[in-house]
């Protein structure tokens, strides 16, 4: 006989957490550390003021712990959506699951926090997510490892835990599959939680340092993903080429003439600081006598790379910022691939890497190469994305994601960076943005000197990626949050829902 679904696949599951919604305070002494901590990663990757749906929401603490400007959550279970009521008024919450849930609406985070084992179709339930998603949309979902399954059911049988019904026990790769299958990408993933406590110098320890080392990270309690809808080409888009510049007089005529036009209108702002030659001067010129290129100044009121690239994307208008150096040791030549990047949107932080091919000649000093692997491994480490080259100086974003970094910058110690690499890469890494290593070639500087200070240099990258590894990956452990002194609002709070940021 053909097959059938069952009418209600959720029944044994709503009737047990109907069952347990009134007496679920009884457990919170045994499962509170685990939640805390639970809701110390979120508020790691959701900032406040956002749209966020939850699916299996139960009480809805979790979901009104994100301060979102609008929050609807979901449920089976009659009980749970009765108690999120009464104690989260502020919050829509919806009795129904989530494959059958439909609204006129998107979300900037849609979360599905131990969801994964009580599903019973995952891929329908990931389509209904892609259905309330915009492009910028970020979905995270956690779930049990595996290799904890015997500790719950001990948990279980000694009466530390509630007896939840789980049916399934996805692994990773299965989930990534499904969500490939719900045109879903992955976009980091993350285990977490090797030590179920909190603020205790032993969990800062077992869930902020060994769960991230090979070895320990495979004992972790639960599995974490943040992925996004699959990329669609996005319109033509204008540019703006930013080019710090300090000493380099001689390489100014042949940037104006080899930076591409790119997408609907390119335009080139030079941002000056503190030269003894006349770098000014020739960039005045070129604004004078090439009246064919679009070609702004910014003359720098501080000192340092990453002061240069913040005011000279404050003056720029274009859709699209580029960063190129003045030394030219990249050429104008490889700015199409960054567009193309982004436009395609295969990533949505485009970063140079110096490390793929070979290099010429004097293009890099030894102690610069090994630095510079040291550090593209760091933060590796810290962002939980492969970075090739932390400090190829050549990168490329979208103007909106920038705005959205700025609205976060201090939360990871930004100002300590002195050449704005590292505090492009940590706000990518808390926007959830894809980053993508765009190879492009190394050339020996044809014009000055390098203006890189080793030593110093290096130890305030270090104390910088230190300061992401605290806010990434420490912050939830320890329970205090960057972002509680400050209002951050993100803009799905004022943006209309088809076309919310996360």
């Amino acid at each position: 006989m053909p097959y059938e679904a069952p009418r209600d696949p959720y029944g044994d599951i709503a009737a047990f957490y109907d069952e347990l919604a009134p007496r679920e305070d009884e457990w919170a002494q045994a499962v509170g550390p685990y939640r805390a901590l639970v809701r110390g990663i979120y508020k790691t990757l959701i900032p406040p003021g956002q749209r966020i749906l939850e699916v299996g929401c139960g009480r809805g603490d979790l979901l009104a712990s994100l301060a979102p400007s609008r929050g609807v959550g979901l449920d089976v279970s009659g009980g749970m959506v009765a108690a999120a009521r009464e104690r989260h008024p502020e919050l829509e919450i919806v009795h129904a699951a989530g494959e059958s849930f439909r609204a006129n609406e998107v979300f900037d985070y849609i979360v599905l926090s131990d969801v994964a084992p009580f599903v019973y179709d995952l891929q329908q339930l990931f389509e209904s997510v892609a259905a309330h998603s915009h492009g910028d949309t970020r979905v995270i979902l956690n779930t049990f490892s595996n290799a904890w399954r015997p500790i719950l059911s001990l948990l279980n049988r000694l009466r530390l835990r509630p007896n939840h019904p789980m049916r399934n026990w996805v692994a990773p790769k299965d989930l990534e599959n499904i969500l490939s299958l719900a045109a879903l990408d992955v976009v980091s993933r993350r285990r977490e939680i090797l030590l179920p406590m909190r603020r205790h110098a032993l969990s800062v320890l077992a869930n902020g340092v060994l769960a991230r080392l090979p070895g320990f990270r495979s004992l972790a309690a639960s599995y974490w993903v943040v992925a996004r809808p699959a990329p669609k080409p996005r319109p033509a888009a204008s540019v703006s080429v930013v080019v710090p510049c300090r000493n380099e007089a001689g390489s100014i005529d042949a940037i104006v003439d080899r930076i591409p036009d790119m997408g609907t209108e390119t335009e080139i702002v030079f941002v000056e600081g503190g030269s003894t030659d006349d770098t000014r001067a020739r960039i005045e010129a070129a604004i004078e006598h090439r009246s064919d290129r679009n070609i702004k100044l910014v003359v720098q009121s501080r000192e340092g790379k990453a002061n240069a690239v913040r005011e000279a994307f404050a003056v720029a208008e274009k859709d699209i910022l580029m960063i190129l150096d003045g030394d030219m040791t990249v050429v104008p030549e490889d700015l199409p691939k960054f567009y193309d990047g982004l436009v395609s949107a295969r990533g949505e932080m485009l970063n140079g890497a110096r490390l793929v091919y070979g290099m010429e000649p004097g293009a890099m000093r030894f102690l610069n190469l090994v630095g510079n692997k040291f550090f593209a491994w760091l933060m590796t480490f810290v962002l939980g994305q492969y970075v090739k080259d932390s400090l190829c100086g050549t990168k490329a974003l979208r103007r909106e994601d920038y705005e959205r970094m700025l609205a976060r910058r201090h939360e990871f110690g930004a100002d300590q960076d002195p050449f704005g690499d590292f505090e492009l890469l940590l706000g990518a890494a808390l926007l959830g943005l894809s980053i993508i290593n765009v190879p492009v070639r190394y050339r020996a500087r044809i014009y000055g000197e390098p203006q890189i200070d080793r030593f110093p240099d290096g130890r305030m990258l270090f104390r910088l990626a230190a300061t992401g590894f605290r806010r990434i990956w420490l912050q939830p452990v320890t329970g205090t949050s960057a972002a509680s002194n400050h209002e951050v609002r993100g803009p799905g709070a004022s943006h209309t829902p088809k076309r919310q940021a996360t």
